[in-house]
């Protein structure tokens, strides 16, 4: 627990002295220079938080607070590896910089709130077991709503159209948007950046809620029958969930005004604005939203299983 608790004033040190330094030198976060303030009190609070781990006297309460704006904070990470991943540069660096200080206070703040069990000394590996029925069902339907998204990004690779969009169109659009030459040459080569990361997501989906998620099966070979280290599947796992839940569940309902007419489509929140009619837009958007939010969702209950049931 001291080591936690030293961490997670570090931590706070760190992340408020990024928040001030934003907010002093006007650098904007989620758009407004202030939101720095913002996070240089959190970074602060939690500084007083890591010392009373320290003390022996942990807030465990304080602590789960901040986990929440911490987590806020990270959101937009995953969109920060993905762009890195295809050899592209992130939207902002301090953004960047935020997302990962953010999704390591989440960590950090969570293992030091965790109330220690089972007696001193003693280590108990978790069983191997699959997830309950029903969380395996939530992953079935997570699974089966990025197919649609799947099958329309690969619709373009393979040039085919999609919405009234050809996929030279999409190609077109990609050039024009700056993308990179590996994103480029995947596209010419018929397979597209995200179709493969979502198979990448299911794979990870999966791997939460069955037993080959706890030990490394017979295919893995040389690690065959190895415990899978606890944090090998949670960290990508949270990281995704953070970001695709909130984003897939607001995409969801600025959608829902659009389409319900409440509100215009702005042609600057798809990166087809400039190729696609309005209600292709609305198709090409529902695709995504489905396939997020259903995903984001399936991903975040998976990994409260997976936290559960392999907790020592």
């Amino acid at each position: 627990m001291v080591k936690n608790g030293w961490a997670v004033a570090g931590w706070g040190v760190g992340f408020a002295g990024f928040g001030a330094g934003c907010a002093l030198s006007g650098t904007a976060l989620f758009g407004a220079s202030w939101v720095g303030w913002l996070l240089a009190a959190v970074g602060v609070t939690a500084v007083g938080a890591g010392i009373g781990v320290v003390r022996g006297r942990p807030p465990r309460r304080l602590l789960r607070a901040l986990c929440g704006p911490a987590a806020v904070a990270a959101w937009g990470l995953l969109m920060d590896v993905l762009a890195l991943l295809f050899g592209q540069a992130v939207d902002s660096v301090p953004g960047a910089v935020q997302h990962v200080l953010g999704a390591t206070g989440a960590l950090l703040l969570a293992a030091a709130a965790r109330r220690p069990g089972g007696a001193a000394g003693v280590r108990r590996e978790a069983a191997v077991e699959a997830a309950p029925a029903n969380v395996q069902v939530a992953c079935w339907i997570g699974t089966t709503a990025f197919l649609p998204y799947v099958v329309m990004k690969l619709t373009w690779a393979f040039g085919g159209s999609f919405a009234g969009l050809s996929g030279d169109r999409m190609y077109d659009g990609y050039v024009r948007n700056g993308s990179s030459g590996i994103w480029l040459a995947l596209e010419r080569w018929g397979l597209d950046g995200t179709a493969l990361l979502a198979a990448v997501g299911v794979f990870l989906l999966w791997g939460l809620v069955r037993p080959w998620g706890q030990v490394f099966p017979r295919w893995t070979v040389v690690l065959s029958g190895r415990r899978v280290p606890r944090w090998l599947p949670l960290a990508p796992a949270l990281v995704g969930a953070a970001t695709l839940v909130p984003y897939g569940l607001g995409m969801t309902g600025y959608l829902a005004l659009c389409t319900a007419g409440v509100v215009e489509v702005r042609r600057a929140d798809f990166g087809t604005g400039e190729l696609a009619s309005t209600s292709a837009m609305l198709q090409i958007g529902w695709v995504g939203a489905v396939a997020f939010a259903g995903f984001g969702l399936a991903l975040a209950v998976a990994t409260r299983s997976y936290w559960r049931r392999t907790a020592r």
